[in-house]
């Protein structure tokens, strides 16, 4: 093997443990504190301990619409919501909501078969594909007018498809190359230290003769590896689980996301042109993927109570699972139905964590939002992972609002709150360097990065992304609504940016090296602060009760 090939599989073992780079920030820190432990965490064991600890809160349902949520999850299997009018697995709909053994929650993406969406195409490629259907028996020569004009979108939105196809194509050969070169090499350091470990030492001892790649390219990566013990199998298990991920990610982008002769529609047996219709579906809120879901519950709401695993930021909390977020984009029916389902449930916050860059019935969605407005409900929405200015690149659902309007009705959605992400780094690195940000249309920043909560089959994982930042603002949330139950959605919305932590520090741009004011980045201009949260609560709801009281006086 030559010398490219060396540095090939060095970049790619470099690469590989960026990605899999964790471990470095404290444990449980997004609930820790700025003052007593050094980072800017909610400060939520700070708020329980300080000022909650001779309160009683009430129960409050927090609604997750996402891929799937492990109910029976040790640290999630208490604080699963479950349907009191539901008997379970009776096939019947015992509390006629139209949904039958709804016990705890729905999944709009199964089919009555108890067959599953696990994959799905983008929106751009679903708009492509509607595109095509109507252009194809058309003669572009005799197009006129805004048929000429559609056309030539059609005709980008093509040529994007096509290019974000071919570009992914190009990462799994990339990725496949670079596995094999992966495999190759840790044969041979296999072959060389056996089941010693992989210390300075150990790989010195190799013979610089007949070891003399395997040696050079581990002398490489050991600074890389940090404070890893372990021998050449643990290494590679290390390393490829990662790239694998990544090498699979690409795949799906191929086979699925860009590909618009695939459409899974038929598996829900739904009526997709109809938005109005909402009973479809079945009751796995788990799915064939439910890592992403899972994560994001316990965050919200893992027990506080057992001793195991993880602390939830919420210790009052109902999790009521919504599937509706398949690998792929989510379909905006299925977004509208999930926060009316959610709604009429009794869910008082929903959390969404997911997002697209294009929304074609995005009405259907405009007129959940305002249902859930109505029924004053706080929707917790992530801003996205792409480093970009929200207030340019728009990213669905938002809180934009263009249909019902009348004398009282906003054009912006109060009870929503859109979330960007916090490293655990001081400035000039405190917004995680992958976070959307916009001083318009982000509201506040929350820890987001490195963050160990749940995954499938009671085990735990860390993860990264605004996704994570948003249940720990629903966390905050609930705590809030759960200890302080007279505040409205709105409300809540107002105490959370107004006693978020402002820090006069210039930051990053995430995906530069570029500062700017922290503040620049969000409409508060803060970091999300249970411990405040709460102290403005108690005070504006003291406030409240003495103003209600001395009304009362004057009355009588």
């Amino acid at each position: 093997m030559c010398i490219r090939d060396l540095i090939l599989i060095t970049c790619a073992l470099a690469f590989s443990l960026n990605l899999h780079a964790q471990g470095n920030a404290p444990d449980n820190w997004f609930n820790l504190d700025k003052e007593q432990d050094g980072v800017h965490g909610v400060s939520t064991e700070r708020a329980y301990k300080e000022l909650l600890s001779n309160r009683v809160g009430q129960q409050v349902i927090v609604a997750v619409i996402d891929g799937g949520v492990d109910p029976h999850h040790e640290d999630l299997k208490d604080v699963m919501w479950r349907n009191p009018g539901e008997v379970p697995d009776n096939g019947k709909d015992d509390d006629g909501n139209g949904y039958v053994d709804d016990v705890f929650g729905w999944n709009f993406i199964g089919g009555k078969n108890g067959e599953n969406v696990h994959h799905d195409t983008y929106e751009l490629t679903r708009i492509l594909k509607g595109m095509e259907q109507e252009f194809q028996k058309k003669d572009p020569k005799a197009l006129t007018g805004k048929e000429k004009e559609k056309y030539h979108t059609y005709q980008k939105y093509k040529t994007d498809v096509e290019s974000a196809r071919n570009k992914a194509n190009e990462q799994v050969q990339q990725f496949e190359q670079i596995l094999t070169y992966i495999k190759f090499t840790f044969n041979m350091a296999k072959e060389a230290l056996g089941d010693k470990q992989i210390t300075e030492e150990s790989v010195e001892e190799l013979d610089d003769n007949e070891f003399a790649m395997v040696k050079a390219f581990l002398k490489e990566v050991l600074p890389q590896l940090g404070d890893f013990e372990g021998g050449v199998d643990d290494l590679f298990e290390l390393i490829t689980a990662d790239l694998d991920e990544a090498l699979q990610h690409e795949k799906n982008k191929v086979d699925y996301g860009y590909n618009t002769e695939f459409n899974p529609r038929h598996i829900v047996q739904d009526d997709y042109s109809n938005v109005s219709q909402r009973l479809y579906g079945n009751n796995d809120v788990k799915g064939p993927d439910a890592f992403h879901g899972t994560h994001v519950a316990g965050i919200i709401a893992a027990s506080r109570q057992n001793e195991i695993g993880i602390k939830g930021v919420a210790d009052q909390v109902k999790i009521m699972a919504i599937r509706a977020v398949p690998d792929g984009d989510e379909r905006d029916k299925d977004v509208a139905n999930a926060i009316r389902y959610a709604v009429d449930n009794g869910a008082s916050i929903i959390n969404m964590s997911f997002g697209k860059g294009y929304s074609p019935r995005e009405k259907a969605v405009e007129r959940a939002i305002r249902y859930a407005q109505k029924k004053d409900v706080l929707l917790v929405h992530a801003a996205g992972n792409e480093s970009s200015d929200n207030d340019v690149v728009l990213h669905y659902p938002d809180d934009q609002l263009t249909v019902h309007r009348c004398l009282f009705c906003g054009k912006v959605a109060k009870n929503w709150l859109e979330v960007g992400a916090l490293s655990y780094e001081n400035a000039p690195d405190a917004v995680a360097f992958f976070s959307n940000y916009g001083k318009k249309n982000v509201d506040v920043f929350a820890p987001g990065h490195e963050i160990n909560s749940t995954d499938v089959d009671s085990r735990y994982k860390v993860a990264s992304g605004t996704s994570f930042a948003a249940p720990v603002v629903a966390g905050v949330a609930a705590v809030m609504r759960s200890y302080f139950p007279k505040l409205t959605a709105n409300q809540v919305k107002s105490i959370i940016m107004r006693s978020s932590v402002k820090e006069d520090v210039e930051v990053k741009v995430p995906g530069s090296d570029q500062l700017v004011k922290f503040e620049d980045l969000s409409v508060s201009g803060g970091m999300v602060n249970l411990y405040r949260a709460i102290k403005m609560a108690a005070t504006e709801s003291g406030k409240s009760n003495e103003k209600s009281a001395s009304t009362r006086k004057s009355r009588a």
